[in-house]
């Protein structure tokens, strides 16, 4: 089965390597006409979910997407947009903060906008001889939707003329496959007393009302894993990207179409803090302009997906990351509202856990213009590879999955990041005729960076003797998670209780460089009850090999029992120097609280 999204418009793992502190990410808003899709999948079923960007009045919206069954109610659902915000957040590119010193211990075009509304009712039966039936009819939140099933490519476009959409040149013979093929047909308009509207601010500055459409979820099974674009980008008016997260049990890439890496561990300077997303931009352009048509894979990391908040055992709800963007309480319901149970074999909690936790999920970005529209798009497994961690600079074979898009601005002093730390500075979108200071570059690309690029032939080049006046950083934009955001996070450390010949000093600094994991962990716990604080004395056994065999919290006064399993499941994960003489056993307290 082939999967169609098509809209219709008329109008123009190194365990203790946690490293650096997370400064900003490079997401989906900083590409225009960008659309995000979220893809499930599991032996032969996909579940899908579909962030829409439209532009436009509600009753103009309509969507077509061709599906190998007849879809029911129960297997359609909109989800939360923040499931799609916290999804991008996780795999964006990232700019992490380093020290300098070692420091002592203390989707734009697949079905997503659309025009062809009105009042007109949907037929019943066979249209005539057209050949167009409608199978099901059902709402789902502002969506009214139908399944089609069609006999001629020809008949569909009349019905949907019929019916007031707006057909694109050529959509008749683009959607003749999938009729010839079986496909049946999902569409979907708004229904405009239903919908949903925020006030946004246009070029000129002038506040308007725009519609705000819930993501589109729903399952199917179908032994070809694929996507379509190359219909949806009948309606292209330029370049558009497309962002694919896969959450599967491997890693994904395109099986008919070339696949590389974004480069990553790169050197940056601190000019980048203030213009990383435009720096980020500039690299992908260049990837692309080197690679055109290429997926680029900017993160593959296994565990990445936070589990239910019930099965925490480390990290942010089990998440593996490094450095990690900052929690949010979406973490607990995500893997739910991105439908891990329609799974198979997958219902409860701890079934969700155990596949989250097993799961890699992977990022590609994809860059298509109207006049080089491919193929749809068709996935196949890919080997485990690692990258964008320390001492791996670019994509490696590995046992298990951690790439990254990562960019190293090193800082003076032992202080790197405390201020930054767990505070998020997202550049803001970009809009026609917009320009943003934290979206565009001020100095020359070959400027910012401090390291060579070698997949882009690039070297550095010095600033001039008076540079551009970096813009100011932007404020830290409002989180819509209805929490409030810790500011500042103090942690403090006793001197070790060792059991065995090993330097407390040698413990303290694995520890310490190992802190951003235990802070997680707290300032998740501040999203409920920010005036959290207490000590937690941590008792693990060092392996001879060096790896924490065991881990648990003898006594505790912080009073979060979900906050302590998550640290005592990341020190499981830590890995010490080895020990000269056997197993070390180890008591240590540190101490949380908010500056």
């Amino acid at each position: 089965m082939r999967l169609l999204a098509l809209a219709l418009l008329t109008l123009p793992f190194s365990a203790s390597a946690f490293c650096g502190f997370y400064v900003s990410g490079a997401g989906g808003k900083l590409f225009n006409d960008a659309s995000m899709v979220v893809l499930l999948r599991d032996g032969a079923r996909t579940v899908l979910s579909m962030q829409n960007n439209y532009r436009g009045p509600a009753e103009d919206f309509a969507l077509v997407v061709p599906v190998p069954v007849i879809l029911a109610k129960e297997n359609v659902k909109t989800i939360p947009r923040a499931a799609f915000t916290r999804v991008d957040e996780l795999t964006s590119p990232r700019l992490v903060e380093m020290p300098k010193e070692t420091c002592p211990v203390g989707i734009g075009s697949i079905g997503t906008r659309g025009r062809g509304g009105g009042t007109g009712g949907y037929g019943s039966g066979v249209g005539g001889s057209l050949g167009v039936k409608v199978e099901a009819k059902f709402n789902v939140e502002e969506y009214e939707i139908v399944i089609l099933s069609a006999k001629f490519s020809l008949g569909l476009e009349t019905w949907l003329k019929e019916n007031r959409y707006q057909i694109p040149e050529g959509a008749a013979a683009a959607l003749q496959p999938y009729v010839q093929s079986g496909s049946k047909f999902f569409v979907a308009r708004v229904d405009a007393k239903k919908a949903k509207f925020e006030t946004v601010k246009d070029a000129s500055g002038q506040e308007k009302s725009q519609l705000v459409l819930s993501p589109l979820r729903f399952h199917y099974d179908s032994e070809t894993f694929s996507l379509p674009v190359r219909l949806g980008l009948l309606n292209s008016s330029g370049t558009q990207d497309l962002i694919v997260h896969v959450v599967a049990k491997d890693r994904y890439e395109l099986a008919n179409g070339k696949n590389v890496f974004v480069p990553t561990n790169i050197d940056v300077s601190e000019r980048a803090r203030a213009q990383f997303g435009g720096f980020y931009k500039e690299l992908l352009a260049r990837t692309f302009k080197k690679h055109p048509g290429a997926a680029v894979t900017e993160f593959a990391w296994k565990g990445a997906l936070p589990p239910p908040k019930q099965m925490v055992s480390s990290g942010i709800y089990g998440v593996t990351c490094d450095p990690c963007p900052p929690p949010h309480p979406v973490d607990d319901p995500l893997a739910r509202y991105l439908g891990v149970e329609l799974l198979p074999n997958i219902k409860t909690d701890e079934q969700v856990a155990a596949f989250t936790q097993e799961s890699t999920l992977t990022r590609l970005h994809l860059r298509y213009a109207k006049d080089s529209a491919p193929d749809d798009l068709v996935f196949k497994v890919a080997p485990a590879v690692h990258g964008g961690i320390p001492d791996v600079k670019g994509a490696m074979t590995s046992q298990t999955n951690r790439f990254q898009g990562r960019y190293l601005m090193w800082v003076d002093g032992c202080g790197a990041g405390t201020s930054a730390f767990g505070r998020m500075f997202s550049p803001p979108a970009l809009t026609v005729g917009t320009q943003t200071t934290a979206t565009e570059l001020v100095d020359a690309f070959e400027q910012v960076i401090t390291s060579d690029i070698h997949e882009l032939n690039l070297k550095p080049m010095p600033l001039p003797k008076e540079p551009r006046p970096l813009p100011e950083p932007p404020p830290a934009p409002k989180p819509d998670w209805g929490v409030q955001q810790p500011q500042g996070t103090a942690i403090a450390y006793d001197t070790p209780e060792v059991q065995g010949r090993y330097d407390p000093e040698l413990l303290k600094k694995v520890v310490h460089a190992n802190r951003g994991q235990l802070r997680y962990c707290y300032e998740l716990a501040l999203t409920t009850n920010p005036a959290l604080a207490g000590r937690v004395v941590f008792s693990f056994e060092i392996s001879p090999g060096g790896v924490v065999t065991a881990s648990s919290i003898a006594t505790a006064t912080l009073p979060d029992e979900a906050a302590k399993a998550c640290m005592a499941g990341r020190v499981r994960t830590w890995i010490f120097p080895k020990p000269r003489d056997g197993t070390v056993k180890v008591k240590m307290g540190v101490s949380f609280s908010q500056k």
